[in-house]
């Protein structure tokens, strides 16, 4: 197995855990948090489809995903404080 490979499997565990702690996570901030890793985690792994593969295509989804995370994440936790988004 290449370095690679097990790097693949690492964020497939932790993507799954992920998934897990937004699907029963007891309070909307946890669920808010595990979204948030999980876009983190989806930028390591088109990280490493770019090293993989050597193709750019991967970064710029990456990075993109990044940027609508972010935004995501502001937009949720502005809603989970019951503000409304133009305050």
């Amino acid at each position: 197995m290449s370095p690679l490979e097990i790097l693949m499997a690492g964020l497939l565990l932790a993507a799954a855990l992920c998934l897990l702690r937004a699907w029963r996570g007891p309070t909307p901030a946890d669920r808010t948090v595990a979204v948030d890793l999980l876009g983190i985690l989806m930028v390591g792994f088109c990280a490493l489809l770019t090293v993989a593969t050597g193709e750019d295509l991967y970064m710029i989804v990456g990075l993109s995903w990044a940027l609508l995370a972010f935004v995501a994440g502001l937009a949720l936790a502005k809603h989970l404080e019951g503000r409304r988004f133009d305050d």
